[in-house]
Parts: C-alpha cells; sequence; structure tokens
C-alpha cells in the first residue's frame, strides 16, 4: 500500500513591522514533493485555515524539480488544500512542514497544529520540517507534559543565516527557541545541507536541505 504525506503548510502571507511580503518558500515544499510524489505516494495538503498559500522564491521558478511541482500536480494540490481541522491526521504515515517565513507567523502557538504534531509523534509516525518549519515544534508538548523536542537532535534556519535574511522581520530568534525547548542543535555552514533525522523526528536547516529531509524521512518510511 501506497505510503500517505501530509504536507501543513502556512497561510501567512506578510511578516513583521515592514509588513514583508512571505510565503511558502518554494524549493522547500517543491523539492520534498518532488522526491516522495516520485516513490508514489500518496501526498495531501492542509494548512491553518484552508486560504490558498501565497509561494516565495519564484525567482527559481525554473529550477526543474519547482518548475516540474508548479507545472504538475504539486501546486494545483497546494492552491486546494484543506483545513487542517477537517483533515483526518492519523491516516499519514508522516507529516511534512516547509519554511519560508511564513511558518513564524501562524505556527509558533496554534493549538491544533500542537496536537496534530505530537499525537503524529507519539504513534511513530514520521514527523519532518524544514528551515522555518521546525518552529511549528515549538510548544508542542507530548502526553506526559515534556516538550517535545527537549534532548532531540535537530536543525533549523539558524541565527547566522537569519542575521543576513530577516532578522529585522520575525518575532524571534528560531535557533534560540528551539535550543531554549530543549533541543540539541546542530548547525552547519550558511546556507549549506544540513538533514537530521532523530528517531521519528527530521529537520533541515535551510533551502539546500529540503531534498535531503525528504530523502531520510524516505529512507525511514521505507524501514516501516
Amino acid at each position: 500500500m501506497s505510503k500517505k504525506i501530509l504536507f501543513i503548510v502556512s497561510n501567512a502571507k506578510v511578516i513583521g513591522p515592514n509588513q514583508r511580503k512571505t510565503g511558502v518558500f518554494l524549493d522547500e515544499v517543491a523539492h520534498p514533493f518532488v522526491e516522495f510524489d516520485s516513490e508514489g505516494y500518496q501526498i495531501d495538503f492542509a494548512s491553518i485555515t484552508g486560504e490558498v498559500p501565497a509561494l516565495d522564491n519564484m525567482a527559481a521558478k525554473d529550477e526543474a524539480s519547482n518548475a516540474k511541482f508548479l507545472n504538475g500536480v504539486g501546486w494545483e494540490k497546494m492552491q486546494n488544500n484543506r483545513k487542517l481541522s477537517d483533515v483526518r491526521p492519523d491516516i499519514y504515515d508522516a507529516i511534512f512542514v516547509p519554511g519560508g517565513l511564513a511558518p513564524m507567523v501562524d505556527m509558533p502557538e496554534n493549538a491544533l497544529l500542537k496536537k496534530v504534531i505530537a499525537d503524529t509523534y507519539e504513534r511513530r509516525a514520521i514527523v519532518g520540517a524544514v528551515c522555518h518549519g521546525p518552529v511549528s515544534w515549538l510548544n508542542v508538548k507530548l502526553s506526559d507534559g515534556t516538550f517535545m523536542i527537549a534532548g532531540k537532535n535537530l536543525t533549523s534556519f539558524t541565527t547566522a543565516e537569519e542575521e543576513n535574511y530577516a532578522s529585522a522581520d520575525v518575532p524571534f530568534d528560531l535557533q534560540s527557541a528551539l535550543t531554549k525547548q530543549g533541543a540539541k542543535f546542530h548547525e552547519a555552514a550558511p546556507w549549506s545541507s544540513n538533514a537530521i533525522a532523530d528517531g521519528n523526528l527530521v529537520s533541515g536547516q535551510n533551502p539546500a536541505s529540503a531534498r535531503d529531509v525528504a530523502k531520510k524521512m524516505i529512507e525511514l518510511l521505507s524501514a516501516n
């Protein structure tokens, strides 16, 4: 039976005091989608509100995987995503949260999202995220009351990367916030690929890491 993957994407379109335009970073949704699709997985999309998400980094729309996503079924599925509250997350073998600055707006505190992630993790399904996507893991508490990321090896967009990208726009520094909740943070050179699996958690540092996150998730899914 084909594996089922649920992409949970942000609906935010602006961020910060200067109302910087943002969205889901194209490479971070397209590259994993293409990897999962090549495995024959069923891929569905959900978001907090069910509205059409925005895409960032459209300057890279002609890159091979990005173009395949935009011109194939990927972007169509993303536009027609379902509201998270209308989805049954328990039928999926994995969930995946792509980054872009957008998740920093609507994902740090959303109670339903936190429950979906905690429930998915505790039933041993795969939980993946890349770049700013691991902001969705903040404030996720397990049934024993502990933070999900406490003691876990992971990564995300780093403080060093943010300083040269959007430090004036984000509400807080993601690396610092993850570390504060007990994560064992692993930082590679800025903008280099860095993907980490710890049990059923898979995280990536930046856009260059998105494909490797998907590949690590596929390895775990293939082993089950």
